[in-house]
């Protein structure tokens, strides 16, 4: 199974592993609230999420997903639903900043490192187009002979563990910054741009044709 193929894999899923996605918002979002223990509980999250598809694979139930129109469009909506209610989450904490100092309100409850890795899980287990993904792109890696779901599973792991490094690595870097990203009027900006982005995630999930 580890043959030139596997390297190739393994460097162009690098390449879309760095490209930004509600992932990356989302460790971005978790870690400047709550520092690198939330943010490193929303990457492990992520890469649960990871296994999810692992299991779909070895169970051939990700042509079912894909291919039955009334499971993945509800698993797609689910996913979206979930991103604008993040999204929303976050500009209702922008907004909440914005009138606490006039108001004298309290603020808002910090969320837990459960709750952050439910999120990173969530997130990445209800979006459909990663399934479409993986029965689109791992084929052209799959050789004569290759033991299909061990070699796919193989694929999926390496490009779910390059996730676990960049992120983590995301997450370390954001959290070097907590004290400034802790002021109150960057906190409320991170919000508003962490919130419009996450919503627009959601709506692209929600109206795109795959």
């Amino acid at each position: 199974m580890f043959d030139h193929s596997v390297l190739a894999f393994t460097l162009i899923a690098m390449a879309l592993t760095i490209a930004p996605g509600p992932d990356t918002f989302l460790v971005i979002a978790n870690t400047s609230a709550g520092g690198f223990r939330r943010g490193f509980a929303t990457v492990l999250g992520i890469v649960s999420g990871g296994f999810f598809y692992v299991l779909l694979v070895a169970c051939g139930l990700v042509r079912l997903l894909v291919y039955s129109p009334g499971v993945f469009y509800a698993v797609k909506l689910a996913g979206a639903g979930y991103l604008l209610y993040l999204g929303w989450g976050a500009l209702r904490g922008a907004f909440r900043r914005g009138t606490a100092a006039s108001a004298d309100a309290a603020p808002p409850p910090a969320k837990s490192v459960r709750a952050s890795y439910l999120q990173g899980l969530l997130t990445n287990a209800l979006n459909p187009k990663i399934a479409v993904f993986y029965l689109a792109f791992l084929p052209q890696f799959l050789n004569p002979g290759d033991p299909v779901v061990l070699k796919s599973a193989l694929l999926i792991g390496i490009h779910y563990f390059e996730g676990l490094i960049w992120l983590s690595l995301l997450a370390f870097s954001v959290g070097r910054l907590s004290r400034f990203l802790a002021r109150p009027r960057v906190r409320k900006t991170m919000d508003a741009v962490l919130g419009a982005t996450m919503m627009g995630f959601g709506l692209k999930l929600a109206v795109e044709q795959v």
